[in-house]
């Protein structure tokens, strides 16, 4: 997400990193290059000058503070009206104080809209709060067949109706069952076409009148640039849109949708989805965002992350077994498997301050490497788990079969293990130590 854009202004700050003064010509320059980036990732022209011509103004008189360098100082500039570009700060989702609060699902097709409401779907669940989802898109092909394939996979009720295609009928028919069932959300799936036209915004408004939704999300594809923000304008005219959802933002988007859209509509991205995976959902927020694209980290959404896949208990246990026993094997296995959790690697080593996108994606995470992990840990016996001293070249040999690995891979394995067990002892005696993320590559690293 954002790469190739955090790539570039990441090379424009570094050359004015290595100047002990700006000069107002120097800011120009530095301005003028990032313009340039700015509308190469697709951001809208007008938004583009206006961000620019309020940095400058910021900027001038940056060079009086000693005890911070000018060139961070830009940078902290920059954040800000970068997090002011993208919303300025975090908008959740409005809840009705009468449930079931219900939300209307709106795009063009291919932009994912039914995943969407199936991820939405999951991630109220996961809230507390049970969502049901109404299958309103009457048309395309498959359509219902999608949302209750979705549903099923994750225990969320569907409701859908073959006999009819009147949607205003099916989705004041999903809600009355929501009702009953005590639902406390309700998503409506609507129909959408390869482009915007009088029919469909007709139904969609009819359907708006009827259910009265508590909130609008248009659902987005976040690699069309500044495609997606004339389509958002489009449904806004026709509905006014409370929200958008980009997605596809794990591809190679360039960012000028995101930079763009709550520019130009002041709607807020609520979310964005960041994977195919049914839990590839994740909170927008603003300032946060702009951290990562001026790769400065983004060490909350880290932290929420470890919350979520963390087992506290588990990880109790494991302090206190390391302090007194040391970490073994079946520990290691199960540390490795709640950092998997969190999900991909790169992700999550993105969000950590300082961690340049470029060397981490030249590095070649490997995503199966951990099952490889697992294959050559689960090969062992549980003494050699126990005490990995024990696996002399016989028993590797054996290992490495076993797992369908290579001896050098299990030496591999043997020597990181060794490595954590080490930072792990210094850590638990208060040496200092501190878990060391940016030694993660090497573990998942190629071959």
């Amino acid at each position: 997400m954002f790469e190739d854009l955090s790539e570039k202004l990441e090379a424009t700050f570094a050359r004015l990193r290595g100047r002990g003064t700006l000069s107002e010509s120097d800011i120009k320059e530095g301005l003028r290059e990032v313009r340039r980036v700015l509308l190469e990732a697709d951001v809208n022209f007008q938004l583009t000058r206006e961000f620019l011509e309020r940095v400058e103004k910021k900027a001038v008189g940056v060079t009086a503070l000693s005890a911070v360098s000018p060139a961070q100082q830009l940078i902290k500039i920059v954040h800000e009206e970068l997090a002011s570009m993208l919303g300025e700060r975090r908008e959740g989702l409005k809840l009705s104080s009468i449930p079931p609060t219900v939300i209307m699902m709106v795009g063009l097709q291919g932009s994912g809209k039914t995943t969407t409401a199936g991820k939405l779907a999951l991630k109220l669940k996961g809230e507390g709060r049970p969502t049901r989802l109404v299958a309103a898109d009457v048309y395309r092909p498959a359509a219902i067949d999608q949302l209750e394939t979705i549903g099923k996979q994750l225990d969320i009720p569907v409701y859908a109706d073959r006999t009819t295609k009147d949607v205003v009928k099916i989705a004041k028919a999903g809600i009355e069952q929501s009702k009953r069932d005590r639902d406390r959300v309700v998503i409506v799936d609507t129909a959408g076409r390869l482009q915007i036209d009088e029919e469909m915004m007709n139904e969609l408004r009819r359907l708006k009148e009827a259910v009265r939704p508590t909130e609008i999300l248009l659902v987005a594809d976040g690699m069309t640039g500044q495609e997606a923000v004339k389509i958002a304008q489009g449904f806004d005219n026709a509905l006014g849109v409370t929200g958008v959802i980009l997605t596809k933002m794990d591809g190679d988007a360039r960012g000028g949708a995101a930079l763009s859209i709550y520019g130009v509509l002041k709607k807020p991205i609520k979310y964005v989805g960041v994977g195919e995976k049914l839990d590839a959902l994740e909170e927008f927020h603003p300032d946060r965002m702009a951290g990562r694209i001026l790769q400065m980290g983004d060490v909350v959404s880290l932290v929420e992350k470890a919350q979520a896949a963390f087992d506290e208990t588990e990880a109790k246990r494991l302090a206190k077994k390391v302090k007194k026993e040391g970490m073994d094997l079946t520990d290691f296995l199960k540390s490795m498997k709640q950092i998997e959790k969190m999900g991909p690697l790169e992700g999550v080593l993105k969000m950590l301050p300082g961690v340049n996108a470029k060397a981490l994606s030249q590095a070649k995470i490997d995503p199966k490497r951990l099952k490889h992990i697992e294959a050559m840990i689960l090969s062992m016996t549980p003494e050699e788990r126990k005490n990995p001293s024990l696996i002399n070249g016989t028993r590797r040999s054996r290992i490495a079969k076993g797992s369908g690995r290579t001896i050098s891979d299990v030496n591999r394995l043997l020597d990181q293990f060794r490595e954590m067990q080490k930072m792990m002892k210094k850590m638990s005696q208060g040496g200092g130590g501190r878990l060391g993320m940016p030694g993660m590559p090497g573990m998942f690293g190629g071959r």
